[in-house]
């Protein structure tokens, strides 16, 4: 005698529950696309009950459409004009091969040609201007526009060291990014070399040293304002600090081509070396006591600032000569590491 059903062996002639069909009961192959037999549930197979080899787990088409273990209708959605939306899904396909992913756009334009390895593109009026300026520079490739060309040409009179090229600002977005404030300049150029710790102490003027600043455009404003302020270099970090760069240069505003800068393996063996040239370091805290340019007339003096936020580490704290810090009025309780360089500097190159 044939049982009353295919899944329920024996069992009444009620459909199966919802569960779906048991652990060891019959395959569920009779599903063709044209939808379910008569009689047999279309409810999607639960985590329980046996799935169809070659379909996903959590997809199963029944009746030409596809569903979720919920139930939820999964296929996608039909534009106006009928046709539906091409889908490539990360997951495996039902002949068991995936489909070809699609590369991601891109939010802006797309780069121009590579930077050549080892060299930098510096942009910006000013940084473009000093860096044809500087024989030390070996320059690449000059990219300007006419107004650019223009603007240039009054602060430093042609002949310049390499023809410019010229070309749009599009032209240049494409290069650099469309969010680079560039101003129609662009220079192509190899960093420059860095200078020893010897030729630093060789120039005059109060030594900056920062610690752990990692921002490329606070260490080119802090260079600006070393440069105003008579300085003789600013000494980084050279496991954290940022290398040259664009926004380094264009932040220094022509400062990266006269103000040496010199990349330190350690900071507070870089400290114990400038106090054995004679060079007094004072670390700038707001803890320390105010500081007074008279008070240093006569020394030598190294600037240590630390990175905003943490300040200066414990060992650069303890290896300092002595603390200092910043007279501050009113509601802020502090400044901008590239704002606090530039009062410090005032302040210590200030005479009675």
């Amino acid at each position: 005698m044939k049982p009353p059903h295919g899944n329920r062996p024996g069992g009444s002639g009620r459909p199966p529950s919802d569960r779906g069909p048991r652990p060891g009961g019959s395959k569920p192959g009779g599903l063709k696309p044209g939808g379910p037999k008569p009689g047999v549930s279309a409810r999607p197979f639960s985590d329980r009950g046996a799935k169809p080899a070659g379909v996903s787990p959590n997809r199963l088409s029944l009746g030409g459409g596809q569903h979720d273990q919920r139930g939820n209708d999964q296929r996608p959605p039909r534009p106006q004009g009928g046709q539906p939306l091409q889908q490539r899904p990360d997951g495996p396909r039902r002949d068991g091969q995936r489909f070809e992913q699609r590369p991601r756009q891109q939010d802006g334009p797309r780069p121009g040609p590579d930077t050549p390895k080892g060299a930098v593109w510096l942009y910006g009026h000013h940084a473009v201007a000093a860096a044809l300026a500087n024989h030390q520079r070996r320059l690449r490739r000059l990219i300007l526009t006419e107004e650019a060309e223009a603007a240039l040409t009054k602060s430093l009179t042609p002949p310049w060291p390499l023809p410019p090229e010229r070309t749009d600002r599009g032209r240049i977005d494409q290069l650099l990014g469309r969010d680079i404030a560039h101003q129609g300049a662009a220079l192509l150029a190899d960093p420059l070399a860095q200078p020893s710790l010897a030729s630093v102490l060789e120039r005059n003027g109060p030594i900056v040293v920062l610690d752990q600043v990692t921002d490329p455009r606070n260490i080119g404003a802090i260079m600006r304002s070393a440069a105003a302020f008579g300085a003789a270099a600013v000494i980084t970090q050279d496991r954290n600090a940022p290398e040259e760069t664009g926004s380094l240069a264009k932040a220094a505003s022509g400062a990266l081509e006269t103000m040496p800068l010199l990349r330190a393996v350690n900071i507070a063996r870089t400290l114990i070396a400038l106090k054995a040239a004679s060079v007094w370091c004072v670390g700038l805290d707001a803890a320390g006591k105010p500081l007074s340019g008279p008070f240093f007339t006569g020394r030598r003096v190294a600037l240590v600032l630390g990175a905003e936020g943490e300040g200066l580490r414990r060992l650069t704290r303890e290896t300092c000569d002595e603390i200092a810090g910043l007279s501050i009025k009113g509601v802020v309780e502090s400044l901008n590491v590239s704002a606090a360089a530039a009062v410090a500097l005032y302040e210590l190159t200030r005479t009675p």
